[in-house]
Formats: structure tokens, C-alpha cells, sequence
């Protein structure tokens, strides 16, 4: 029996899930596979609060919100996706005090060594090594050394990343390989080219993002992928990552599909 509260009825959740499964489908259905995007970023956004509106831990929430990160790429393989960057920690992250630090990061470590022996994905960190400690660093090494062989979808781990530190230490390789050359700051200056930089960011070799993705409502870039996503189309959703459901996803998908007819070239 469906109860109600005022004029605003509330569903069994068995019922909510059958109608949620019902027009996952339908959207599903009617989406343009050739209109799909080939590498989507997601900013994983809302953990914290998806935890303190379920009565649960920060720690709780950084949990639950890397276990739907599998079920994101499954929904990603079913659509052809090819490339994912999923950005699991900022450098300003790397600023929180220890007793929240240390957790997030066995969390994050945890995530990535189960993606590393899914054997569905290839693995490739984006971000700066160095600023990680140790441990975090010899996990996200490992995955990327056994999954590179894999045929499946790319995902891009980051980890210790920030638009602005991408740019700075992209800029750094540069100056260093040129100075190898023994080419001087003015003759690099007459030839600088955007791909010269493009060449070595964290994602070199990569397609640029053709969709970002951020959950729990924020509509900001907070410095993810600065450089790639300068052409890319923006989805806002509202849910909180944790709770971010296929229809969510499916729903970006026909958003950007959409887009794409109307200013696609």
C-alpha cells in the first residue's frame, strides 16, 4: 500500500527501484551510441554530505563512494566509453588534518588495487607522485604496471591532482627536456606551441574530455583538467556521488548527445 505524507505520496523503495529500472531502460534505449562521448571526466563530488545526511562517518561516505566507482565503469563498457578520469583526490585534499587524510587515502589505495585486479581496466595515474606518500604511491604504480597489457576501458586515477599543478609541472618537463636539447629559454619562446605543452600533461597522448561530469550539485570546475576540458560540455547533477544511479548517468549521456546535435561540427 502506498503511503502518504500531506498531498506528497511516499513509494516503497522496491517500487521506486522497479520505475527507476524501467526508465533507465527507456532511456537507454533511445540513446545514439554514435553521439556518446569517448572520454568522460567525473568529478566524484559529495561524499561528506551523502554521510551526514545518511547519519554515517566522512569515512563511511569516501567508502560507499568508491564502491559505485565500479558500477560507473561498468555503465561506461555497456555505453562504449573508452577513456574515464576520475578525480579520488585534489592537492588541496592533501591539506586535511591526518585523522582524515590517513583514511582516504587507505580508501583511495584500496579502490585503485581492486581496479588493478579486475582485469577489465587499465589503470593510469594522473597527478603529481611526488606530493603522495609512500605507500600510495607503490599501489598506484603496481595497478598501472599490471593492467597496462589490458584491452578495456582507460581510467585515468587522480590522485594528488590540480588543474594548476598539471599546468605548472607540464611547463617544468618542457623547460627540462628542451634545456637536454641544449635549447635556450629565447629560441624555445619563437617556437612555443599549445601542443608543446598538450605533449606533457598528465594526460599526453589522451583525447581531451569530450563530457565532465559533477555530482552533489556544485557548478564548478574546482581546477579539474583545466587545460583538456577547455572544449568539453559540462553536466551538473545534484545527487550526491554515493548515490549516483545509472539513470543519472544515462541522463548526462542523452544531455550531451543533445548538445552535441546542436553544435556538434
Amino acid at each position: 500500500m502506498l503511503r502518504s505524507s500531506g498531498s506528497r505520496p511516499h513509494f516503497p523503495r522496491s517500487l521506486r527501484e522497479l520505475v527507476y529500472g524501467l526508465y533507465a531502460r527507456r532511456v537507454e534505449g533511445r540513446l545514439d551510441h554514435a553521439q556518446v562521448p569517448k572520454h568522460i571526466g567525473v568529478i566524484l563530488d559529495g561524499n561528506r554530505r551523502w554521510a551526514r545526511a545518511s547519519g554515517g562517518t566522512a569515512e563511511q561516505g569516501h567508502q560507499a563512494g568508491a564502491e559505485k566507482i565500479k558500477e560507473l565503469l561498468g555503465w561506461c563498457a555497456e555505453t562504449d566509453v573508452e577513456v574515464v578520469t576520475l578525480w579520488l583526490l585534489s592537492t588541496d585534499n592533501l591539506d586535511r588534518p591526518e585523522n582524515e587524510l590517513v583514511p582516504l587515502l587507505g580508501i583511495i589505495e584500496d579502490a585503485v588495487r581492486d581496479l588493478g585486479s579486475d582485469g577489465r581496466w587499465r589503470v593510469h595515474h594522473v597527478g603529481n607522485m611526488d606530493l603522495l606518500p609512500g605507500r600510495t604511491q607503490s599501489v598506484l604504480k603496481e595497478a598501472e604496471q599490471t593492467t597496462g597489457g589490458v584491452d578495456g576501458i582507460l581510467v585515468n586515477v587522480a590522485v594528488g591532482y590540480g588543474g594548476r599543478q598539471e599546468i605548472a609541472d607540464a611547463v617544468r618537463s618542457l623547460l627540462a627536456e628542451q634545456a637536454r636539447r641544449g635549447t635556450s629559454i629565447e629560441e624555445l619562446a619563437e617556437v612555443l606551441e599549445v601542443e608543446h605543452i598538450s605533449e606533457h600533461l598528465y594526460t599526453r597522448g589522451q583525447p581531451d574530455p569530450d563530457l565532465v561530469i559533477r555530482t552533489s550539485g556544485e557548478q564548478r570546475l574546482s581546477g579539474f583538467m583545466l587545460w583538456q576540458s577547455a572544449h568539453s560540455e559540462y553536466y551538473f547533477c545534484e545527487v550526491f556521488w554515493p548515490a549516483f544511479r545509472k539513470v543519472d548517468f544515462l541522463r548526462a549521456l542523452r544531455d550531451y548527445a543533445a548538445r552535441h546535435r546542436r553544435y556538434g561540427g
